[in-house]
């Protein structure tokens, strides 16, 4: 059980100590982390596609896009980082202190979009690039990928430094790639240096650098952010927060800046290699691939699909960790880790897997950039909410965002706001023109979905403004109450489930503890041969009939020490027996011994505990 079951990323919250470093570099160290893991999402495969179809159809002339980007995710992943220190919150469980509940399921739904879609573009990416380096079928690669959920769980269960340690040994494999490709493709340094000079952005080009601007300024990394410097113990007076805001700028800095070099790299190369030779169509990363292989010969191409792979498998763990905030943050709803991120990936493979079976996988870099438009879209329903909290006296007091911040953060949000809300209207006037404009059903569930999407976006913007926001702290509890607490009852019918080990007489002793002389006990076992569990009680085979003998044992043993005792054999299923004979036998408390399975034995060896408690209404007492 998580020791802080009520904190974000409960399992690794304040597991890194920062408060007993000494000297500026050490106390770097111990900060820097958090921001990396957040890195990633800015250099995942879905920046790749839309990186090479800006460098292939428009030259240099969109890196002051990529630069921007830039600025704006520096300025945006310190404020999520600055709610997390300051409150202890992370962004969704603020969203859900502060909005009411209709408001904050949309925002719910809307965040889970936003993170099947980076999670697509992850699962294509790494898809992509074990097909390229290993010819591996696309379809079989989409399907490995589920794979990243149980890397996830072991890496989580060594601690958040253990993962920090294996995503910035994937950001360096990313970074050593790019910089060898540089020196291959050998870039025209004045072209670069012109497109750091900002140009008019219409059609193609502003549907590029609003993929652009998606793939970097990402909304699910404002989730993650705010919750991964929680990792971080800190002291908690006015200066330890205030050192902890300044470390975690200077981390989020070098790691952004690190990313953006990236980007940069991606598009510089797709503008050299490809927009330079007459190559002005290219979009898709295995397009990208092959014409490496034609151009450069063998190293570039290798380097490139490498580079792929490890962007891939850093992002979807990145993604998956979002995953499991925004569900906890706005619905308070916590499930098993495993299954959270085993949904997560789901949600993405099913669009990848549609997509190859009915359209192939030359379309597969089309969904690439339309799943980067996508997050961007959704950015707007994150950022918002996020300025709104971070420059609130009520919930920051003393820390709230100085007035200069609160100028550049709004800018950046109506610079973001507005290309996306022309966007919007120049494929609306786009699908009218279409064939699939004259069916009815679907103009009005784009248009009604429009109108929700905009009377929400008006509400997360304008309600801040109206109503008092509410800076007590949030926990998943009721109101404390007075405890009265009555005489300790005896139970008057007791089940104990025995296996025939050793936790059998631990689980006797507990139950016997709780009776008294008038108490009638019940054993109970559960035959679970292949037999058993296909004939049931009509089964006479040797582990039934074993089975028989021990449990007589066990009640003649507790009969002649006058203790009332009878016996119950099940067959098949354990947790749906087991819950059975409760109910029918009508007992007031069961009694269960636990082997301490978790992790991967919960999967392979089951978890009846867990199962058995889902489906009886009377109190478990679980020994070990």
């Amino acid at each position: 059980m998580a020791k802080h079951s009520d904190k974000s990323l409960s399992e690794v919250h304040e597991s890194v100590d920062a408060t007993q470093q000494k000297g500026r570099f050490k106390t770097l160290l111990a900060f820097a982390g958090p921001a990396y893991l957040v890195s990633v999402g800015y250099m995942d495969p879905g920046n790749w596609a839309t990186d090479i179809a800006g460098g292939s159809r428009f030259g240099y002339t969109l890196i002051w896009i990529l630069l921007l980007s830039n600025w704006v995710a520096i300025l945006l992943q310190s404020l999520a980082a600055r709610l997390g220190i300051v409150k202890g919150l992370d962004l969704a469980q603020a969203s859900r202190q502060q909005y009411p509940s209709w408001v904050n399921f949309s925002l719910y739904v809307l965040a889970e979009i936003a993170i099947a879609a980076t999670d697509l573009a992850e699962i294509i990416g790494m898809a992509i690039g074990l097909n390229l380096l290993f010819d591996l079928p696309m379809l079989y690669g989409v399907m490995i990928t589920v794979l990243d959920t149980f890397l996830l769980l072991f890496l989580i269960n060594k601690g958040i430094r253990k993962i920090e340690l294996f995503i910035i040994s994937l950001v360096s494999i990313i970074g050593l790639s790019f910089f060898a490709e540089m020196l291959i493709v050998k870039p025209d340094l004045p072209g670069i240096m012109k497109g750091f000079i900002p140009s008019s952005l219409t059609g193609e080009s502003l549907y590029i650098a609003i993929g652009i601007i998606g793939a970097t300024v990402m909304p699910h990394n404002l989730y993650l952010h705010s919750s991964l410097v929680q990792t971080r113990r800190i002291k908690r007076d006015d200066a330890g927060i205030r050192k902890a805001i300044r470390f975690n700028f200077f981390d989020s800095a070098i790691a952004l800046n690190a990313a953006f070099f990236v980007n940069a790299a991606i598009l510089i190369l797709a503008a050299a290699a490809f927009h330079h030779n007459g190559y002005n169509e290219v979009a898709d990363i295995s397009d990208a691939h092959h014409l490496l292989t034609g151009i450069f010969g063998t190293l570039a191409p290798a380097l490139f699909a490498i580079a792929l792979i490890a962007a891939g498998q850093s992002s979807t763990i990145t993604g998956t960790l979002a995953g499991q905030i925004v569900m906890e943050g706005y619905l308070n709803l916590r499930i098993s880790p495993w299954i959270r991120r085993l949904i997560t990936r789901l949600i993405a493979v099913t669009p990848a897997v549609v997509t190859i079976l009915y359209f192939g996988e030359e379309q597969l870099g089309e969904l690439l950039i339309f799943s980067q438009v996508i997050l961007s879209l959704q950015l707007g329903f994150a950022i918002i909410p996020l300025i709104h909290f971070t420059g609130n006296v009520e919930i920051m007091g003393k820390f709230k965002n100085p007035n200069w911040v609160k100028v550049l953060a709004w800018l950046s949000a109506i610079v973001i706001i507005g290309l996306n809300i022309k966007l919007v209207s120049e494929e609306v006037s786009s699908f009218l023109e279409t064939s699939y404009a004259d069916s009815f059903w679907l103009k009005s569930l784009i248009f009604t979905g429009l109108f929700f999407t905009a009377i929400l976006l008006l509400y997360v913007l304008i309600s801040p403004l109206i109503f008092e926001q509410k800076s007590k702290v949030l926990v998943p509890h009721l109101p404390l109450k007075k405890l009265s607490i009555g005489k300790p009852k005896k139970f008057t019918k007791i089940a104990i489930t025995v296996d025939f080990s050793l936790q059998d007489e631990a689980s006797i002793q507990h139950a016997l503890s709780l009776g008294d002389k008038n108490t009638l006990y019940y054993l109970i076992h559960i035959v679970e041969s292949a037999a058993a569990k296909r004939h049931g009680e009509e089964v006479m085979d040797i582990e039934s009939m074993q089975d028989l003998l021990w449990i007589q044992s066990y009640a003649s043993d507790l009969n002649t020490k006058g203790i009332h005792v009878q016996y119950k054999l099940g067959y098949g299923n354990r947790a749906s027996n087991i819950a059975q004979m409760v109910t029918e036998l009508n007992v007031e408390l069961l009694v269960m011994g636990a082997h301490g399975h978790e992790g991967l034995k919960d999967i392979i060896f089951g978890s009846t505990v867990n199962s058995v408690r889902h489906k009886v209404k009377i109190p478990i007492l679980v020994v070990r």
